[in-house]
């Protein structure tokens, strides 16, 4: 916005007008500086945000040249940096009468209704201003309008103008975050990865791009892609802490336990230790069954954030692996305690219960899980396989009148056949079953794994077949 250059800060001549107006103002003298001097210690204090100099600066410039439209913007600049926003717009006003086109005047104006938040007269007076812009003021306006739009929530023409930056200069970086995360908010994640490899294509060294887009890969679920591209980012830039830390996150995705630990360590040898990767190294290690070194990493993530609930729970589910419930189920509990609504916790607790012999407290516990979140399969399968071992004839009614209720998919439906099924209801659990062959193949193809005594199910195995494979 300033004319006035960093250059010229460092310029001796600068210095010393620096001094003598320094001195002037400690001395109460009046003294003559040329208008271009003043307007250039006018910038050095905005820039270094001493707005009390500024103002002295800019007053002393308008007692010499009262009709300098320059100063009378700068005066308006500073009382906007020093939160007077009404009374910087109405020099600002008066100004626009007499010099309805200056450039600056434009853009303090759009500054200003933008911190007033009269967001559609910002929007109208960045517009205005890109039309007389060019080269990297013309880049910064453009995410001015962008942000703007943003502010309203439209986001289409948000999309719409850094569109048109990108078009006007594809090297602004900035625009093309900004656009990804314009994609991301209205979930069009895939148009998001292709802003990222866009730019990838022009700057292939770019490690933030690269880590963007294994951020926008882990939106939509492809840990591989992911991967890929937090490696590339780390190859860019190998000690940028959190790209290994991202990149270890979607290695357990892909059960890449020992490649994720190394990225892990890497983030610890950049950054230090601290309690969440302990945490995950160490559930990288329980997914090796290391349960030693598992409670090690656990219990090394509990001495430094103890407030943390992961590795609380990581500790309980060690111990029960390792054969000790009662154990696992206290730290289990001190996890729900940190998190009481945490669903996942309620549910590994339920699964400890039930393995321990408390069954009344495990049916408990996948009740409230369930409670706390009703559309999750796994909880809703789990809870009914155990209440299928009380009664077979209550767990089928009661999936059946849930599944109904809820409109759940994915593997109820095949416990839901497989209750049918031993309960005599062959005829509906075959149909159920075709239903499912035909409407969601991923779901069917589950079927022998959710209920192995399938396999010797004639009807079963046939309409298996079916699958297209």
């Amino acid at each position: 916005m300033f004319d006035s250059e960093e250059d010229d800060i460092f310029d001796g001549a600068f210095q010393e007008d620096l001094k003598r107006f320094e001195d002037m103002i400690k001395t109460g003298d009046s003294l003559f500086f040329d208008a271009d001097r003043l307007e250039t210690i006018i910038d050095h204090f905005l820039i270094s945000n001493q707005f009390k100099k500024a103002l002295d600066c800019v007053m002393h410039a308008l007692s010499h040249f009262p009709y300098s439209n320059v100063f009378k913007i700068r005066k308006a600049q500073i009382l906007s940096g020093t939160g007077k926003l009404n009374e910087a717009l109405n020099i600002l006003i008066e100004v626009e009468k007499v010099d309805p086109n200056d450039q600056e005047l434009i853009l303090t104006k759009a500054s200003i209704y933008s911190q007033l938040r009269q967001t559609k007269r910002a929007i109208k007076y960045f517009e205005k201003a890109l039309l007389q812009s060019e080269g990297e003021e013309k880049d910064e306006i453009y995410l001015d309008l962008a942000m703007e739009y943003q502010n309203l929530q439209n986001i289409p023409e948000a999309i719409r103008v850094l569109k048109d930056a990108l078009e006007s200069n594809k090297e602004n970086e900035t625009a093309v975050y900004e656009l990804a995360f314009c994609y991301d908010q209205l979930g069009q994640l895939t148009e998001a990865i292709q802003c990222y490899d866009d730019y990838i294509n022009l700057h292939p060294y770019s490690f933030t791009a690269w880590y963007n887009l294994g951020n926008t890969y882990s939106k939509v679920n492809d840990s591989e892609k992911a991967a890929w591209a937090y490696e590339y980012c780390t190859l860019i830039n190998d000690s940028f802490a959190s790209a290994y830390f991202n990149w270890g996150n979607a290695l357990i995705a892909l059960e890449k336990y020992r490649a994720a630990i190394d990225a892990f360590e890497k983030c610890i040898e950049i950054d230090g230790e601290d309690g969440l990767t302990l945490n995950y190294i160490g559930e990288c290690f329980e997914q090796l069954e290391e349960y030693d070194l598992a409670l090690h990493y656990y219990k090394r993530s509990i001495d430094l954030t103890p407030e943390l609930a992961d590795p609380w729970l990581g500790l309980g589910i060690v111990y029960d692996l390792m054969g000790d419930s009662i154990k696992g189920l206290n730290f289990i509990q001190k996890a729900i305690d940190m998190e009481p609504d945490n669903a996942s916790f309620w549910h590994v607790f339920a699964g400890c219960s039930e393995k321990n012999g408390t069954i009344d407290l495990s049916m408990n516990a996948f009740k409230h899980a369930l409670f706390l979140d009703p559309l999750n399969d796994q909880i809703l399968v789990d809870y009914v396989k155990l209440w299928s071992t009380l009664s077979l004839v209550e767990a089928r009614d009661f999936i059946e009148k849930y599944i109904d209720e809820q409109s759940i998919e994915g593997i109820s439906q095949i416990e839901l056949v497989r209750l049918n099924w031993l309960t005599g209801r062959q005829t509906i659990a075959l149909t159920s079953y075709k239903e499912l062959v035909f409407s969601d193949q991923n779901t069917a193809k589950t079927l022998f794994l959710h209920f192995p005594e399938a396999e010797s199910i004639p009807q079963l195995v046939e309409l298996y077949e079916l699958i297209e494979e």
